[in-house]
């Protein structure tokens, strides 16, 4: 095609020296023939822009040539790192003969160093809630990570569980969740490509969607248009919340490819658990055998990497998925810690370790370099968000340490939690917003028996409301309980037959750990206190707002 072109341009010009001869050759006429004059001057300028025209084709197809040899250069170097890749898994083909046991993705694998002991780490949603942070994931593991073993468990990205919750929410009851549902594909798709951009490996075509995103976004949508009238609303609510763990778990595993070549990408089912939905109950001698069956081997044949999603569990023989309960990524961290008898477990926060409060809320947080495991047990249940609540007994157990550090500052100390003991602790505040108060009282006025009393606790079992203050007075009972519009009137349904109800909504409860008198006057000034209990290391009260 640029020969064409080259040779038309000849051809042009060769017709302009033509006519520059015969001006030359007879110059009388041109000041007799003006006519004849203008004619060839037309006809030059017309071949002149002719000459242009196909220099500037000459121009644009010689660009084109340059940018078609960047890209073979490109795809050559693509090439090259796949043969790379191929010799990786050849050398450990040659290696692992004999061993049926491994699966593919452990061959590309380094041996493992000796004399390190197996560590987990948790990442939670803001810590992988874009391409920046997977990245900054990887820079964390390469940096500051363990020499020998490394279990990985991953939340879902960002907000992904609430968006997930709205789209549930909005299929079980019939409505239009397609634009949510779209949202969220193309927030993890636009990760995806972030990603293929980023990393020097040719997993992921940053100019298309990941084949595997798509196929789980399609069995996501499977699921939420084939919701079965016979499953309970929680057991729907697992099938589709847990979707979210195993996108950013995908994501991260791509991720650490692209970094290492080592790592171990599993899929949910590690944890067995009863059908106790979003409040998956641990069978923990099932539990023990599925994850060293499943994990112990690969480390065991190289492994240095294993990267699984948190949160999610499995009916024993069933493909059922259960979720341990919202954050329940750190529990799950810690039952594969307990499992593998694990050297230690960190989980990366956005906060520089276990803080006294919460820096969004109050300005002048203090850190605990080291806690005990009781404290912080206690500080858990009241509902610190650092840690879930689940998470320190299976620890505790085997005595492994926690390690609560910051993403944002891997090098920092963060804090160590452990069996020790330490001074006096400062005081710890906690608070909890979208609480209810419920009070129930005999309708003929006897006193609130313990009969009274099992029949209330057994109610709140039944619609699975956690209490998180109770107090009894001599004809009434008033518990405080994280708010469910659903689950407070599948209660109030139970035992209004038996009792007069009165409940309050849109409340806060507030939690002092170690408190004295000075921290007591500070939280509750100013505020309107419905319900206050003080007991010999914590004062709690409930008020509007």
């Amino acid at each position: 095609m640029v020969a064409e072109h080259l040779g038309a341009v000849a051809e042009h010009l060769g017709v302009v020296a033509e006519y520059l001869g015969v001006v030359a050759e007879y110059p009388g006429t041109l000041a007799h023939c003006p006519e004849t004059v203008a004619h060839y001057l037309g006809a030059l300028a017309q071949h002149l822009e002719a000459v242009a025209h196909c220099l500037g084709t000459v121009a644009q197809h010689l660009e084109a040539v340059a940018h078609y040899v960047k890209a073979l250069a490109q795809h050559l170097e693509a090439v090259a790192h796949c043969l790379k890749v191929v010799a990786h898994y050849l050398e450990a083909v040659a290696h692992c003969l004999g061993k049926p046991h491994l699966r593919p993705a452990a061959l590309l694998l380094g041996p493992m160093e000796q004399g390190q002991g197996l560590q987990v780490y948790k990442f939670g949603g803001a810590s992988v809630k874009d391409a920046a942070a997977i990245l900054n994931l990887c820079r964390i593991v390469r940096d500051f990570g363990p020499q020998g073993p490394l279990v990985i468990v991953v939340s879902a990205m960002g907000k992904t569980t609430n968006a997930l919750e709205e789209i549930y929410e909005l299929a079980y009851r019939g409505g239009d969740y397609s634009a949510q549902l779209a949202a969220l594909k193309a927030y993890h798709n636009q990760v995806g490509r972030d990603l293929g951009q980023a990393l020097p490996f040719p997993g992921i075509d940053p100019l298309a969607p990941d084949p595997g995103l798509e196929s789980s976004f399609d069995e996501l949508a499977y699921r939420l248009t084939n919701l079965s009238p016979s499953k309970s609303y929680d057991e729907g609510y697992d099938q589709v919340v847990s979707f979210g763990e195993f996108f950013s778990c995908y994501l991260v595993h791509l991720a650490l490819l692209g970094h290492f070549e080592a790592d171990i990408y599993s899929r949910a089912g590690l944890i067995v658990t009863d059908d106790t939905w979003r409040e998956g109950k641990v069978n923990w001698q099932e539990t023990k055998s599925r994850v060293q069956q499943e994990i112990t081997p690969l480390f065991d044949s190289g492994a240095r990497i294993v990267v699984t999603e948190g949160f999610t569990g499995q009916v024993l023989d069933s493909h059922r998925t259960t979720t341990l309960g919202r954050e329940g990524s750190d529990y799950t961290a810690a039952i594969l810690a307990y499992c593998l008898r694990a050297e230690s477990v960190t989980i990366w926060k956005d906060v520089a370790g276990l803080l006294n409060a919460d820096p969004k809320i109050f300005p002048d947080t203090v850190r605990y370099p080291e806690i005990s495991y009781r404290e912080t047990i206690e500080m858990a249940y009241y509902g610190a968000s650092v840690i879930h609540p689940k998470t320190l007994k299976p620890l505790a157990d085997r005595n492994i340490p926690l390690r609560v550090k910051s993403f944002l500052d891997p090098a920092a100390e963060g804090t160590l939690i452990h069996d020790c003991q330490h001074p006096a602790l400062a005081p710890a505040f906690i608070r909890k917003t979208d609480q209810a108060l419920l009070s129930f009282a005999s309708k003929d006025f006897s006193f609130i028996s313990e009969e009274n009393m099992a029949a209330i606790f057994a109610g709140l079992a039944q619609a699975k409301l956690k209490i998180n203050v109770m107090q009894n007075s001599a004809i009434s009972f008033s518990v405080c309980v994280d708010y469910s519009e659903r689950r407070v009137h599948q209660l109030l349904d139970l035992l209004r037959e038996q009792f007069t109800l009165h409940y309050n909504t849109g409340l806060t409860l507030f939690t002092i750990k170690n408190y004295d008198s000075a921290s007591i006057a500070r939280l509750t000034a100013g505020k309107r206190l419905l319900l206050e209990q003080r007991t010999r290391h914590t004062f709690q009260f409930v008020c509007q707002g």
